[in-house]
């Protein structure tokens, strides 16, 4: 059960994703008052961001779970293989099986969120916020 008194650093700062700083994203807070992750004005400029980065990801051809979580958490600073697994069991997938990441945006994006910010927080968000940042990191909006 999640405590909605006491959020995560990521939802926190409206980054369900915990992106750190270095990209001028849509949807950033004037104040960042996070010195290593960036803050979002409203959580759905959040999950956009986090959507642009995995869609860009397939686009650079890492199209398992293995390949994208390498990159996204690496084990310099994360259990990546552990954060591998729970992904791809949450997805239903083999971490190196291939998957069509537009095709499996938000199930991807929903499991990350329970991972960066704990059990339960990826239902924090209403799927109509999910669907929303969707369409717009595919330009659609």
């Amino acid at each position: 059960m999640i405590d909605r008194n006491n959020p995560p650093r990521g939802v926190r700062n409206n980054n369900p994703g915990n992106l750190r700083h270095g990209s001028p994203w849509e949807g950033l807070a004037a104040a960042q008052t996070d010195s290593a992750f960036c803050t979002f004005v409203r959580d759905e400029d959040g999950l956009r961001a986090l959507a642009k980065v995995l869609l860009k990801y397939e686009r650079d051809g890492l199209n398992t779970v293995r390949g994208i979580l390498n990159k996204y958490a690496p084990d310099t600073e994360n259990d990546t293989e552990g954060y591998i697994a729970h992904v791809a069991a949450r997805i239903g997938v083999a971490p190196g099986a291939p998957i069509s990441v537009k095709d499996n945006l938000e199930p991807l994006m929903r499991a990350i969120v329970d991972h960066e910010n704990g059990r339960g927080w990826a239902d924090h968000y209403a799927p109509a916020t999910y669907a929303a940042a969707i369409r717009r990191a595919k330009g659609m909006a």
